[in-house]
């Protein structure tokens, strides 16, 4: 038995919008025998644009039932029954939420007519429900509301399942279904362009992956310690939203490269994503790092912090110890440390003064900027607080699990910048840093790339540390 379900909703992510209505048709593997239908006040407005979108106004939903005076018809339509829909994502996530919201779990198992309607009539321009039913002469009345779209759904699976119906002896099989729809309701949240045979043979090792759309751009780059794993829940999480659905269904491919362990995944997944930009990727996009934080010792014997172009490192004989993208960052970076370690905003160059600083005037400030605070007292702190964004050792390798047998990794860290990681057989003799940086690929350094090796120095890592003098 199936259950196919149309919603309608005050908007497009389930966490903070809710259905306004709701309509149910129940299949048997042969006809439609029953169907359920109502409006739902979801006890909050309507915004202008859905109203418009979908014809579901605030009068239309004032005196109709609450969610939870529904729930429990909900639950006795669907008991037992397959949860069919059209993007099945979509409206399996808000009606989990809606009963998560009043501590119930529902979970049934599902089956997407968009991935079906691609497997069974291959070749059509588009999917959407209301192109597919033009194709295939299904008529779509009150297009947008749920009543309609679950009719027009619910005769798309009466075509599709006649079309897959086991024929035995000359004839139909009973309601039974098929290996096809079988095989669908195990896949139905796989991505519709994504066989359940490409994410068999994806590797369970650390490396990066990367999901590419129907014209094989890249669309998102991630990393996972086991690759197979992390694609698989990518796929079964609750969509968000309206864009994460999106994404999801923009999937129509994906490679990945083999990294040996989560370190050089990571730094891999990094550079990857600096240099591709995908669509999807909001973090470590940046790839351009001008502003560099430098610490130098002024004449009265104090370690100061500064900010600047990293470009300043060529007129003052400076190297930036760390990199951040603009000059809004990097007063950020330097407040932050201001504050958790005490330190003095006029000597971070945050508070121009002949004479205090702001936060001497306030006492958070303990007076390094008009010299009551001794120098050795003050560049403790100053210390401290490099240590919290710099490497321990000036420059070391880190040596590592490769990708497969007899093979390890190295990255590279010289002067306090990463130069880059590759791979070399266990045999591989090293006298000096020139002999491991001949054997790397070389990447670029950046704030990103740094923390990454920092937490890692930090975590409980297996690796080998050399440390070069």
């Amino acid at each position: 038995m199936y259950a196919i379900i149309d919603i309608e909703t005050t908007g497009s992510q389930p966490v903070q919008d809710k259905i306004t209505e709701i309509a149910i048709f129940i299949h048997d593997g042969h006809q439609i025998v029953d169907k359920y239908s109502t409006l739902i006040n979801p006890q909050r407005p309507i915004p202008y644009f859905i109203s418009q979108l979908t014809g579901i106004t605030d009068e239309m939903v004032q005196d109709a039932p609450k969610f939870y005076e529904v729930a429990k018809e909900i639950v006795q339509f669907t008991e037992g029954k397959v949860f069919v829909a059209h993007n099945v994502r979509f409206d399996y996530s808000f009606i989990k939420k809606e009963f998560a919201d009043l501590g119930f779990t529902f979970q049934r198992k599902t089956l997407c007519t968009v991935r079906l309607s691609r497997s069974l009539i291959p070749g059509l321009p588009s999917y959407s429900l209301g192109k597919l039913c033009k194709s295939i002469d299904i008529d779509l009345q009150q297009r947008h509301r749920a009543i309609g779209d679950a009719e027009a759904t619910a005769k798309l699976f009466d075509k599709l399942i006649k079309i897959n119906r086991p024929v035995i002896d000359g004839a139909n099989h009973a309601a039974e279904p098929s290996e096809q729809i079988k095989h669908e309701i195990k896949t139905s949240l796989l991505p519709p362009s994504i066989k359940k045979e490409q994410v068999d043979a994806l590797p369970t090792e650390p490396g990066v992956y990367y999901f590419h759309n129907e014209v094989g751009e890249v669309i998102y780059v991630g990393k996972s310690i086991n690759i197979r794993k992390r694609i698989i829940q990518h796929f079964n999480i609750d969509y968000k939203s309206r864009k994460s659905l999106e994404f999801k269904n923009s999937i129509a491919d994906i490679t990945y490269e083999r990294m040996g362990n989560e370190l050089v995944a990571l730094l891999y997944e990094s550079a990857e994503i600096k240099r591709m930009k995908p669509h999807y990727n909001r973090q470590q996009r940046r790839s351009v790092f001008n502003t560099g934080i430098f610490v130098y010792e002024d004449s009265n014997g104090y370690k100061r912090l500064t900010f600047g172009s990293v470009n300043k490192a060529d007129n003052v004989n400076m190297t930036p110890i760390i990199a951040l993208s603009n000059q809004y960052k990097a007063k950020g970076f330097l407040f932050h440390k201001v504050a958790k370690y005490n330190l003095c905003q006029k000597l971070c160059d945050l508070y121009k003064t002949n004479g205090a600083c702001f936060d001497y005037q306030v006492h958070q400030c303990k007076g390094a900027c008009i010299g009551l605070e001794t120098p050795e007292v003050y560049n403790a702190r100053v210390d401290e607080a490099l240590d919290s964004f710099t490497y321990e050792h000036n420059s070391f390798a880190i040596i590592g699990k490769g990708r497969e047998q007899g093979e390890k990794s190295i990255v590279i860290v010289e002067h306090g910048t990463y130069l880059g990681f590759g791979f070399v057989d266990d045999h591989f003799l090293a006298q000096s840093i020139e002999d491991f940086k001949s054997a790397i690929t070389r990447y670029n350094d950046n704030k990103d790339i740094q923390q990454i090796i920092r937490g890692h120095m930090r975590s409980k890592h297996k690796d080998k540390v050399i440390v070069f003098g």
